[in-house]
């Protein structure tokens, strides 16, 4: 007898959270999309936002209240700098936080771009039975071989999504 659970394919709403970015040069909400399709699951809805606490969690709560989403990824707004607000638009709304999932998102990253991880504020959690998962802003390049995506791009955040939340979500 497996104990391993079955594959069940979500719809997974991704919110980029930047002042800058645009459909056009939104890599990592793009990767993010082909990521979650490559994986099996739906884009439920992708929106972009600029890094407004408000904004940011206007937008999740709506998806946290739509039972199509059954899953939110965002990217960006998580680190230490004046206009970084995800973890702090989306930590109230959560009903339960993932412990942990920061530690091992650093730990990870630690890998790859040593102490800069420390300014990551990755964070994840469950609201209204959505899990949601906050991770930084990331560039990442297409992998030659079906595993997972080589990051590239500046040292602010290299870690592919496919190393940590993806197996959670594929999972929950």
């Amino acid at each position: 007898m497996s104990t391993e659970k079955a594959f069940i394919p979500l719809n997974i709403a991704v919110l980029t959270i930047s002042d800058s970015r645009t459909e056009e040069n939104d890599k990592s909400g793009q990767v993010l999309v082909e990521r979650l399709r490559n994986a099996g699951h739906s884009l439920a809805d992708k929106k972009i936002v600029p890094d407004n606490i408000y904004d940011i969690r206007s937008i999740v709560s709506q998806w946290i209240a739509d039972p199509v989403v059954h899953a939110v990824v965002t990217t960006g707004g998580t680190g230490v700098t004046g206009r970084d607000g995800t973890p702090e638009a989306v930590k109230v709304l959560l009903d339960k936080q993932i412990e942990g999932f920061g530690e091992l998102f650093r730990m990870i990253s630690y890998q790859e771009i040593k102490t800069s991880s420390l300014q990551s504020r990755a964070l994840a959690g469950v609201a209204n039975g959505t899990y949601i998962f906050c991770l930084p802003s990331m560039i990442l390049s297409q992998p030659a071989h079906p595993g997972p995506a080589k990051p590239v791009g500046t040292k602010s955040s290299k870690l592919s999504w496919t190393t940590v939340p993806l197996p959670a979500i594929s999972r929950c």
